[in-house]
């Protein structure tokens, strides 16, 4: 039957799409270059700010890379995956987010001219994979080591991470903090290396005042006030309870009714009840405890009489509040009442209730073991305080960073141009296609010079000359973009500094991201499920709406 035509084979479900080949790889590079341009200009301490609007009206001022891009509500897989990126890179290092978002589309970018030259994804991605290694075994080369005694050098680097952010011109301040608060919580290992755990560092936030009032404090703040106005607002050498339980009478799980047939009873169901709930008192009083911190309820006849002993007490705190005050304080949180000793209890040097802006908070000073310190951020509006919050956190991260692994690199764009240097000679001594791969990558990393000095209103090619030729012919590997006099400058007389730690891993997490998008070449997206009729949609008879713009996701 030669003239029979042949039936078609249908696999996917109808209404699936499928991209294959060229079409799936552009379209997926096109989407990652569309997230790398728009964090691209707040990158460098020139950088713009964005201003993201939630569907909620709720508004984000910020230039802090992963916050950008976890707010903005982005739809397409590619993309998404860029994001995951940047997550990476935040829990990793919390600073070099939007250095590795720009990388990965720059390699992006590069690979897609190779592409046009018939240049195989597989060719690329083994020549990316090789330049990768090569800048792990150069980086330990071009760093240099810091000292944990060396607190300049440390501030200066979280002075660096915070150039790019609102709050800029408070840095030497807010740097300080972070730094202080980082070398006070810092272990030192047995084999001499230093481990910080960054959760030991509590942010409590309230705005007012303004930035320069932010301050460190040695223990914990707890955004909570006493329960009774005749406790005391003060006490010193503190002995501190931690309860899980509730100080009031238990409702019971079934419904559960009491006659009661003689009104002389009821006195006496009442005079029961307040014998349980004074017991509940007297228990903390015999243990010695002047401080009481509960987790659930405290009754009111139970706060009387802890403010009759004089003891302090505070309720309905977080868990994480009292996990952090039984780390601080070495207390044990006690799950029942009845099982409270002397031993469970946790000591500070001083329990204070203090008013911030228009509201109390509970000061827990001088905490017995020193692994715990907060910072309380002021300023003026929500906003800012928030701002501060990110850049606080990129500070604590990046010292944490340096102190742990004890090395750093000159920033400014400085170590981007000299690896891209040495790539380019690397790639001379590997041969075949690979080369070309090699080549690109190095172009791509002076995207980050580029893009300071493009922020900073420069002329980029002259910038880029300039670069290369104090690296090449002067040999100053730490010369970088000045962005704020225009010049090629030596960024370690300048105290521009970066932990090795960031740049490594940014240069990795765009590599990988880079390298996994290349070697997609097929996309098979199932049909979305429609909305309900008459849902959240607005209904049949609603109007179309805007739909939102193709590519950005739906709501922004």
């Amino acid at each position: 039957m030669m003239g029979q035509q042949a039936i078609p084979v249908i696999v996917l479900k109808e209404g699936a799409k499928r991209e294959r080949g060229r079409e799936a790889q552009s379209n997926n590079i096109a989407a990652v270059k569309a997230v790398a341009d728009a964090v691209r200009s707040t990158l460098g301490p020139r950088g713009m700010d964005k201003m993201l609007v939630d569907s909620m009206g709720d508004v984000v001022i910020t230039n802090d890379g992963v916050t950008i891009l976890k707010e903005m509500d982005i739809e397409h897989p590619a993309a998404k995956m860029i994001v995951e990126a940047a997550k990476s890179q935040d829990q990793e290092c919390g600073d070099g987010t939007t250095t590795a978002v720009v990388l990965g589309g720059e390699l992006l970018k590069k690979a897609e001219e190779l592409l046009g030259q018939d240049v195989h994804p597989t060719v690329i991605v083994n020549g990316y994979k090789m330049a990768l290694e090569k800048v792990r075994e150069l980086i330990p080369k071009i760093s240099f080591k810091v000292d944990f005694n060396d607190k300049k050098t440390i501030k200066d680097i979280a002075i660096t991470s915070m150039g790019s952010k609102i709050v800029s011109n408070e840095s030497e301040r807010l740097a300080e903090l972070a730094v202080d608060a980082v070398m006070t919580v810092a272990e030192k290992r047995p084999d001499g290396k230093y481990k910080v755990d960054h959760e030991n560092i509590k942010i409590e936030k309230k705005h007012g005042g303004t930035i320069a009032d932010t301050q460190l404090i040695d223990g914990i703040i707890l955004d909570k006030e006493r329960v009774h106005p005749r406790m005391p607002k003060r006490v010193e050498d503190a002995r501190i309870a931690l309860l899980e339980c509730a100080l009031e009478i238990k409702k019971t799980e079934i419904e559960a009714k009491i006659q009661i047939r003689d009104p002389s009873q009821v006195q006496k169901f009442l005079d029961e009840e307040e014998k349980t709930l004074r017991e509940m008192a007297n228990k903390i009083k015999e243990v010695g405890a002047n401080v009481v911190f509960c987790q659930k309820g405290i009754d009111d006849v139970v706060q009387y009489y802890l403010a009759k002993e004089g003891i302090f007490a505070a309720r309905r705190l977080k868990k994480s509040d009292m996990e952090a005050l039984a780390k601080a304080t070495n207390a044990r949180i006690v799950t029942r009442i009845q099982d409270i000793t002397r031993d469970d209890l946790g000591k500070a040097k001083l329990v204070e209730e203090v008013k911030v802006g228009d509201s109390q908070m509970t000061f827990v000073r001088g905490a017995d073991a020193k692994r715990a310190v907060s910072i309380l951020v002021r300023g003026g509006t929500e906003h800012v305080v928030e701002e501060v919050e990110r850049s606080l956190n990129d500070a604590i991260r990046v010292a944490a960073s340096v102190i742990e692994d004890g090395t750093a690199l000159p920033g400014g764009g400085a170590p981007e141009i000299e690896l891209s240097m040495r790539l380019k000679e690397y790639a001379a001594s590997v041969g075949g296609r690979e080369q070309m791969a090699i080549e690109a990558f190095a172009s791509a990393l002076e995207v980050i010079p580029r893009a300071l000095a493009e922020n900073a209103g420069l002329d980029t090619i002259n910038t880029l000359i300039e670069l290369r030729s104090s690296h090449k012919s002067k040999g100053n590997s730490a010369f970088g973009v000045n962005v704020f006099t225009g010049k090629i400058d030596d960024m370690l007389k300048n105290r521009v500094i970066e932990p090795s730690r960031v740049k490594m891993h940014a240069i990795t997490a765009a590599t990988e991201v880079a390298g996994m998008i290349l070697r997609i070449d097929d996309i098979i997206a199932s049909k979305k499920s429609e909305p309900p009729a008459g849902g959240a949609q607005g209904g049949a008879g609603a109007p179309g709406g805007m739909g939102g713009m193709p590519g950005m996701g739906g709501e922004f």
